[in-house]
């Protein structure tokens, strides 16, 4: 379990196919210290387990599944990564509860940069807008965001400074996919309504009164 709140920057340093499988290597200065064979490492917002450390350099082994989910399957060598360790249990969650379980791709649509903030609109699949809820919380590349605006399929964040310099927004561009992971509390409740038939399964997306263009 994550809570989305990036603790460094990862830069690939091997991408080796394995069979349909892929073994990453990466460069985790900052946050390899105290990680141990196991461990559990949020990579863009995917849970992955070290399966070797080598002083700062950690691999992964990424299966076959997760790379047609995610966007790891694109990385290469000079690729900058999110990072982020996996909760204890005395942690503050600063972001919000993140499984690292990616549900699906959404594509970068707008990428506005404005005096002190930036204003970032993604389309995501359509099984995945109808959990865009106004003010509700998703990540995006592993990182906590709070929905400021939806439209249909697409959904736009506000941006912090201190967020374009501790994460891989800043090398953002229109047309970039990134991994999405939707609230995991929306999803049970959603569940549950769906099972008990209070909810329609296509039930339509909530629409916000303005939209960043």
């Amino acid at each position: 379990m994550f809570s989305g709140i990036v603790e460094g920057i990862g830069t690939i340093v091997r991408a080796t196919r394995r069979r349909g499988a892929v073994r990453l290597a990466v460069d985790a200065d900052g946050i390899a210290g105290d990680t141990k064979l196991g461990d559990s490492i949020a990579v863009d917002g995917t849970c992955l387990t070290v399966v070797s450390r080598r002083a700062r350099l950690l691999e992964f082994d990424v299966v076959s599944e997760t790379l047609a989910r995610t966007t790891l399957g694109t990385l290469r060598p000079r690729s900058r990564v999110n990072l982020e360790r996996s909760l204890r249990l005395s942690d503050r969650v600063g972001g919000h509860l993140v499984t690292g379980h990616v549900d699906g791709l959404g594509t970068i649509v707008a990428f506005d940069r404005r005096p002190g903030e930036a204003w970032l609109t993604v389309e995501a699949p359509p099984d995945l807008a109808v959990g865009m809820l106004l003010k509700g919380s998703i990540a995006i590349a592993g990182v906590s965001l709070t929905i400021a605006h939806v439209d249909g399929e697409r959904f736009s964040v506000a941006l912090v400074p201190l967020t374009l310099r501790v994460t891989t927004f800043n090398s953002l561009v229109v047309g970039d996919p990134v991994n999405l992971e939707t609230d995991v509390l929306g999803k049970w409740v959603r569940r549950l309504l769906e099972q008990s038939g209070a909810l329609s399964v296509r039930a339509p997306v909530r629409r916000s009164r303005r939209v960043l263009r």
